[in-house]
């Protein structure tokens, strides 16, 4: 049932535990996706975590989730009335944030900084947002659609070059440990905005607004969504230096050493008979073999000549003599 605007702004005025909750679950989430990078990066365990789809989408839906609430939060600050200092308050610590991380990942992955990730997106569409927030449900909705659409109707080989590479447009994508461009990902938190609009007017949406998380874990999560951005900055630091005194005391995951070895010689097994399933097993049988003699560390250094070359092909041979019935 339609209740009058003035129940919407007293829904505003509320802090709401729930979008807390929303966000602190958002923010561990991201802590179990980072946790599992940094064991994958460290080489701490075989998988690579990147190359699997499912922590692919993983990651994706984390992002969005901060996005779309940060579309929510947006609507309730500024429902009544512009309230610039606050804003350009929180948009100066968030994109001081950005800046730090592009700066600190520079130094750490200078291969693969982060330069327009979560936080980058998050300034950035805030301020993209603003004129959104005055707007009618139907045209920010239309809105949304088109950001989710334009990398498949407007991506174009002009829109690669690199100082291009936060609209999300080029043909490639670029080396980045993070990666959230405009488009499509604007279209999150004008998603965000557009919710936001349509169920404020409600009942239901009061009776959220006035929910508050009394149990001892909710508050928790709670705390952690209120204080998502220092643990955001924070926890990197603490889960890749616990990780790596783990490293110096157990050494690299023996499998995860071997990943670009295997990765080589599977592509090279598949490229002359295209039996994925013998391919792997075969590669693992001369890893485990080569694991065995003191040929393993120069496969490790890619330190390997004609004789060592000789060698390994001897030993794929036996090893697929030992796969055969």
């Amino acid at each position: 049932m339609n209740i009058p605007i003035s129940q919407s702004q007293i829904a505003a005025r509320q802090r709401w535990d729930a979008i807390d909750v929303a966000r602190g679950i958002a923010i561990l989430a991201m802590i179990v996706y980072h946790f599992s990078w940094d064991l994958s990066f460290l080489k701490l365990i075989a998988t690579d975590i990147v190359a699997v789809p499912a922590w692919r989408w993983f990651a994706r839906c984390i992002a969005g989730s901060f996005l779309f609430l940060s579309g929510i939060g947006l609507v309730l600050a500024h429902l009544q009335g512009w309230r610039w200092k606050a804003f350009l308050r929180r948009l100066a610590k968030i994109g001081g944030a950005a800046i730090a991380i592009t700066v600190a990942t520079y130094f750490a992955f200078p291969q693969s900084f982060i330069f327009f990730g979560i936080l980058h997106c998050i300034a950035a569409s805030s301020v993209l947002a603003l004129p959104f927030l005055r707007l009618r449900p139907a045209l920010v909705l239309a809105a949304t659609i088109f950001c989710f659409a334009a990398p498949w109707i407007f991506t174009s080989p002009a829109l690669d070059q690199p100082w291009l590479d936060w609209l999300g447009l080029g043909t490639r994508e670029p080396v980045t440990n993070d990666y959230v461009p405009i488009f499509p990902w604007f279209g999150l938190v004008l998603a965000g905005i557009a919710v936001a609009k349509i169920v404020l007017p409600y009942t239901d949406a009061l009776q959220i607004a006035r929910w508050r998380a009394k149990h001892s874990t909710t508050r928790l999560i709670a705390w952690a969504g209120r204080k998502s951005l220092p643990i955001y900055l924070l926890h990197q630091i603490v889960l890749l230096g616990v990780l790596y005194g783990v490293l110096q005391l157990t050494g690299p995951n023996p499998m995860a050493e071997a990943r670009p070895f295997i990765a080589e010689c599977e592509a090279s097994c598949l490229a002359q008979n295209g039996q994925a399933g013998m391919c792997r097993a075969l590669c693992s049988c001369v890893v485990k073999e080569l694991r065995q003699s003191e040929l393993w560390q120069k496969v490790l250094r890619d330190d390997i000549g004609p004789e060592e070359q000789t060698r390994i092909s001897r030993t794929a041979q036996q090893c697929l003599r030992q796969s055969e019935p």
